[in-house]
């Protein structure tokens, strides 16, 4: 893409008009919509968000985040970034500013948490990506972001499932998952 097809998209992104119940991605140049999540993927979003301790830690749920050299603009489920990192205002926080972003696998994102934003999210420096799975019952951590562009990726994966602790590097949360709930397995 060109620089000038780059603001166009980045500009019908901007101006979209997302239907009530429905959201809205860029990702490497091409606006993803998707159905609002189920209850299953609140519910495991909000035990995340209410295990990370807020006195340190600001936890948005659904947040944009800006990655430099990326025309990706993602809204993932929970963006940790420690208080002050960000205080400014807009609807996009500086991929710098944040420490860890989670992703609630759905139905029809899972290409896209699993190796789109993956590497997006290591382009952009963010130090723990943290994909949770309920049709797989698993948490997959992922720290050390090396890389830019499409080859970006990170050096450290750990997969647990759930019902196990999971270690967050760097909020230094020991995560409870035993209720985490599924959903039936996905055929591919």
């Amino acid at each position: 893409m060109t620089a000038v097809d780059d603001r166009r998209v980045r500009e019908a992104f901007e101006n979209l008009e997302v239907p009530e119940g429905f959201k809205a991605e860029l990702i490497r140049g091409d606006i993803v919509m998707m159905a609002g999540p189920d209850k299953v993927h609140n519910r495991i979003v909000q035990s995340v968000q209410d295990q990370i301790p807020s006195g340190r830690w600001e936890r948005l749920q659904t947040q944009d985040v800006a990655f430099p050299g990326e025309n990706s603009e993602p809204q993932p489920d929970l963006v940790v970034m420690e208080i002050g990192a960000d205080d400014g205002p807009g609807r996009l926080v500086p991929a710098p500013a944040v420490t860890m972003l989670v992703e609630v696998v759905s139905k029809t994102g899972a290409h896209r948490d699993y190796v789109e934003k993956r590497s997006i999210y290591a382009a952009g420096g963010v130090p723990v990506y943290l994909i949770i799975d309920p049709f797989e019952a698993k948490c997959v951590v992922l720290t050390e972001p090396t890389g830019t562009g499409l080859s970006a990726d990170y050096q450290s994966e750990r997969t647990r499932k759930f019902g196990d602790l999971v270690t967050l590097p760097i909020v230094g949360v020991d995560l409870d998952t035993t209720a985490f709930a599924t959903l039936p397995r996905l055929r591919p």
